[in-house]
């Protein structure tokens, strides 16, 4: 199971429904102003915390919007990193109805993601190049979360966690690609309940990334003719879909938007840029639940 990270529960202190109809009460409505400490919203949100992990490189008014977004978006990879780790547990142990709500959340969360990727439209090549130098070699390929989401959702390729040697990202991410996927689960389900899997195909290095298989996708025609209500490898399926769909527009927004402030220039972090985004682009992920659509 995902590690938690606790709240300091001595600050944060739990109240009843009596105790806040009572707060009200003698507040006469109006809300609290005094408490004697750290305010309770702070010490659980630590918002001011985050607000000075905004350390700019440059003197430039855009740049702000630029590492905002950019964290923003770090902290949507960790929300559906966890989520998607929930759905894999349900999963691994036959419970594919209540993996439907963690992906679920997962695809709106995506869409809050991509949402992100609207308040850069601003940024036009000459915006982004008066800060652009300072960053050196960063880049979004570096991002172990973006890694670890990657990682759940099936698509593996070990020389990526290469960048983050003697960190610790290094070891969570080699943990990481160690451990079966969402996909690796749901393929394993889709044997146990009878369907007609290639028994190398459970039994696979798990590091590797999957490659689309003819009998994974015939289970999910024959899964997708039973459209009945209590079909619920059908409706897992739907909930897939949705997060693969949601992902895909992540990933072309992404390219869009380099394309938008940076051409097809070389990128930070040496990649060629618009050229190494396409060519990710075209790792599909879920690809049986796709393929299947064509014998449905």
């Amino acid at each position: 199971m995902e590690r938690v990270e606790s709240v300091d529960t001595a600050v944060v202190r739990p109240t009843t429904a009596a105790q806040r109809d009572e707060r009200s009460a003698r507040n006469q409505g109006r809300p609290t102003l005094e408490f004697g400490q750290r305010v309770p919203y702070d010490s659980y949100v630590h918002a001011s915390t985050l607000h000075t992990l905004q350390r700019t490189l440059s003197g430039d008014p855009g740049e702000m919007s630029f590492l905002v977004v950019s964290q923003i978006m770090e902290l949507y990879f960790k929300l559906i990193r966890h989520e998607l780790i929930q759905a894999r547990d349900h999963v691994r142990a036959d419970q594919p109805w209540p993996a439907l709500a963690p992906l679920r959340r997962a695809a709106l969360h995506l869409e809050g993601l991509n949402a992100a990727w609207q308040t850069l439209r601003w940024m036009t090549p000459g915006d982004f190049n008066r800060f652009r130098d300072l960053l050196g070699e960063g880049s979004g390929f570096q991002s172990a979360m973006y890694r670890q989401v990657e990682f759940m959702l099936g698509l593996r390729n070990p020389a990526l966690i290469r960048p983050f040697r003697g960190s610790a990202a290094f070891d969570e991410l080699t943990a990481a690609i160690q451990e079966p996927s969402l996909w690796d689960e749901v393929i394993a389900l889709l044997a146990r309940s009878g369907h007609d899997i290639d028994p190398e195909l459970v039994g696979r290095d798990k590091s590797q990334e999957h490659e689309p298989d003819p009998t994974v996708a015939e289970a999910w025609v024959h899964i997708y003719r039973n459209d009945g209500p209590d079909n619920h490898l059908r409706m897992l399926g739907e909930a897939l879909t949705e997060v693969a769909d949601r992902f895909g527009d992540w990933r072309y927004l992404h390219l869009k938007a380099v394309q938008r402030t940076m051409g097809a220039k070389t990128g930070t972090g040496g990649s060629n840029g618009v050229a190494w985004l396409q060519r990710s682009m075209g790792r599909t992920v879920f690809p049986e639940l796709w393929t299947a659509r064509t014998d449905m």
